[in-house]
């Protein structure tokens, strides 16, 4: 496993390969949140059909009360503004792994959507995301060195976190 993680950060190879794994899912993403945005998405059915028929177990028992009581108390009254976030949150998740601006913090966003999703009883694409945006996930920088990463990471450590670059 270290030697993976070593290889995922680290290698020219792997920035390369993560670059097309990026690529591949940012059109997902950009493509899932732009039909939403453009379609008059609403995220009430499916928020309604998430309390009404919960995720459950072989026994019959809930599996995620905490996740059925979080969307029935505070999601679903703000179904709106949540059908806003989703359809924006995936644009804006597919732009920043297309373009490799922010990847790292673009796949975080994305895997929590994916997780959220599959909380909610879709299974759907969800787990093959998770799968391919671990291994982003696992390179950081790597990940988007092939991307406006290069430039950005660089300036944001610079001139947001005031961190002085290896040639000063």
């Amino acid at each position: 496993m270290k030697q993976m993680v070593k290889f995922l950060r680290n290698s020219k190879v792997a920035s390369v390969i993560l670059a097309v794994i990026r690529v591949y899912l940012g059109f997902e993403w950009a493509i899932a949140g732009w039909g939403k945005i453009t379609g008059g998405f609403s995220a009430s059915g499916m928020l309604m059909g998430v309390v009404k028929n919960p995720v459950k177990g072989p026994e019959g028992n809930v599996l995620y009360p905490w996740f059925n009581g979080m969307i029935q108390h505070m999601i679903l009254p703000n179904s709106g503004a949540i059908s806003f976030m989703v359809a924006w949150g995936e644009f804006l998740v597919g732009l920043g792994l297309i373009f490799g601006c922010l990847t790292t913090a673009a796949t975080f966003f994305g895997m929590m959507m994916n997780f959220s999703y599959m909380l909610a009883g879709t299974v759907s694409v969800n787990p093959e995301y998770i799968f391919l945006e671990m291994f982003i996930i696992f390179a950081g920088f790597n990940a988007g060195k092939i991307g406006l990463d290069y430039w950005v990471i660089p300036w944001i450590r610079t001139h947001i976190f005031k961190q002085k670059t290896k040639t000063e």
